[in-house]
């Protein structure tokens, strides 16, 4: 047995939010959470059940020990965090937005201690056969330094030569590098991957996919670019379809979704509810339809919960999909 289910690497930041939707002019306190697409899907999967494990580089000052410590009491292993003396945690400050006023974010990330993760940093005797089953990456990690972008290659090679399975999702930010930069430098990754999770205006803004295009003809366009790879899009309210090779695409609607309180983090809770099912399928001929219903129950519940990580349990999802019955069930297409 694995010592590890999946391995992850990526910055976390302290998120500053004015309590509900005061503007940040007019606050005199901030709610602190923690904030990154990684952990979040890593505390996803370990409340699910999973042995995840974290890879990043924190401060070691208060602000980086309470950040480790949140996520070791969600049950993720952050024994392998490098940490650094006399260096900055990114944070980032969220004012929520209300009818005509949408949700803003100002980052200040810039030479945090994560930016400043060498290769060498890694913890080399971990990628062996047999130590871990699956590593997922984004592309926030390679777009937030050069040295950050080398560490994650570096990790994708030595995950590649353990033989361990590989996920990636490009996790688009227009405030980290332009559409071009992200799709040039992402390549490696999506060459690489095993599973390629994309949400729609993702694939429209970084390949160029047309507006016009059908759900099936962007996934046709993403198994000719990389054919290795099981297709993951994400199609917002009309739920996700996506496409083993060789075989029929499947499209698994939406659950129902009561309230939005806690809509940031539901796309790194449904990747957490996928890769849970594609490492722990019931029937694993049917793999790609039991991680889809997961997926798409995981980010439901998530939209329940404040804050950006996915505080469930894995009987309250399993009773999510159980009560919603064949309302909920894949469709072949």
């Amino acid at each position: 047995m694995s010592q590890y289910d999946v391995i992850t690497l990526g910055e976390t930041m302290m998120r500053l939010a004015p309590p509900g939707q005061l503007r940040i002019e007019q606050t005199t306190v901030f709610d602190i959470e923690i904030g990154g697409t990684e952990s979040n899907m890593a505390v996803g999967l370990a409340r699910l059940g999973m042995n995840v494990a974290w890879l990043s580089r924190l401060p070691e000052n208060a602000l980086g020990r309470r950040l480790a410590r949140i996520l070791k009491g969600n049950g993720v292993d952050v024994s392998h965090v490098v940490w650094a003396e006399d260096e900055r945690l990114g944070t980032f400050f969220i004012e929520f937005g209300d009818g005509s006023r949408p949700t803003s974010v100002i980052y200040d990330r810039a030479n945090s201690a994560m930016a400043r993760m060498q290769p060498t940093d890694l913890p080399v005797d971990l990628f062996q056969p047999g130590m871990a089953r699956h590593l997922h990456l984004t592309g926030i990690t390679v777009a937030i330094s050069d040295t950050a972008a080398a560490t994650a290659e570096r990790t994708c090679r030595l995950a590649k030569d353990a033989g361990w399975t590989i996920s990636f999702d490009p996790n688009y930010r227009a405030k980290l590098w332009t559409p071009e930069a992200c799709r040039e430098g992402c390549q490696p990754f999506a060459e690489a991957a095993d599973i390629f999770f994309i949400p729609i205006r993702d694939a429209q803004t970084i390949y160029k996919i047309p507006e016009d295009a059908t759900p099936e003809q962007a996934l046709a366009e993403f198994q000719a670019m990389f054919p290795q790879a099981t297709i993951v899009l994400t199609l917002g309210g009309e739920g996700c379809i996506a496409v083993e090779p060789g075989k029929a695409p499947i499209h698994q609607p939406v659950f129902p979704v009561q309230g939005s309180v806690g809509r940031i983090g539901a796309g790194d809770a449904f990747i957490a509810g996928v890769l849970y099912r594609y490492l722990a399928p019931e029937n694993p001929d049917q793999w790609l339809s039991e991680s889809l219903l997961w997926g798409t129950a995981a980010a439901a519940f998530k939209y329940s919960i404040p804050g950006d990580m996915a505080l469930f349990e894995h009987s309250e999802v399993a009773a999510l999909i159980e009560s919603a019955g064949s309302g909920a069930s894949q469709v072949q297409r």
